[in-house]
């Protein structure tokens, strides 16, 4: 193979690695936000109302996958694997674009889902708080619609104040979540957008070299077969 197949070679394996590495920690987070799980009956539940750790656990593991294959073909140079890599990754592509353009045309759908996130959290927080707790620390807010949700029980969680030991009407947040997780994804929505017609980019950049590297194996056992 040539010294410029080689070099495609090598930046297609560092790409997949640094891929790896980052579906892992896609991984780890995304277990981290999922509530403990004892029985068959709580998974179902968890798998229902906490669609975004469980979505960042299964894209984390495709991503993971994809990048199996693609270091696989790098390394040992095999045609098979560097296109099912290539099919892979434009599949990734082409579901990400959708996805972009999905937030692009049907923002105020994508807010929606994003406030039923929420609703779903808080209906379950008496068997499931870990997931309300995280969006309360992370969010700097309290309660589905504000601190007045809690007023039923006579006291804020402690995780609707910043690091107290005590939470009471002066430290408590006054936000509510739904509101403040909805706030957060309108804000970004153009960075998240934007971030996702790059990342495209670079797939299709890795699309075209696996897809180079391929053809330059096949042609190579071919030649060598003469």
């Amino acid at each position: 193979m040539s010294c410029g197949m080689h070099m495609v070679k090598y930046i297609l394996f560092l790409f997949n690695l640094l891929c790896s590495i980052c579906a892992i920690l896609l991984i780890v987070f995304g277990a981290l936000l999922f509530s403990k799980v004892h029985t068959v009956e709580d998974f179902a539940e968890a798998v229902k109302t906490q669609q975004v750790p469980v979505t960042m656990i299964v894209l984390g593991v495709v991503i993971l996958m994809i990048s199996f294959f693609g270091c696989c073909g790098a390394i040992r140079e095999s045609y098979c694997m560097s296109m099912t890599y290539s099919i892979l990754l434009f599949v990734l592509m082409i579901g990400q674009l959708v996805l972009v353009t999905y937030m692009w045309l049907q923002k105020d759908k994508y807010l929606i889902i994003m406030g039923d996130v929420v609703e779903k959290a808080w209906q379950n927080r008496t068997r499931k708080s870990d997931y309300m707790d995280a969006l309360q620390i992370s969010m700097e807010c309290c309660g589905r619609g504000g601190l007045r949700d809690y007023s039923y029980q006579g006291y804020y969680p402690l995780s609707c104040c910043d690091g107290a030991k005590q939470c009471n009407e002066s430290n408590v947040f006054k936000v509510g979540c739904k509101q403040a997780f909805v706030d957060f994804w309108d804000k970004n929505a153009d960075i998240i957008k934007y971030a996702g017609l790059v990342i495209a980019a670079i797939e299709f950049a890795g699309f075209i070299f696996a897809c180079c590297l391929a053809n330059n194996i096949r042609n190579y056992k071919r030649r060598s077969a003469y």
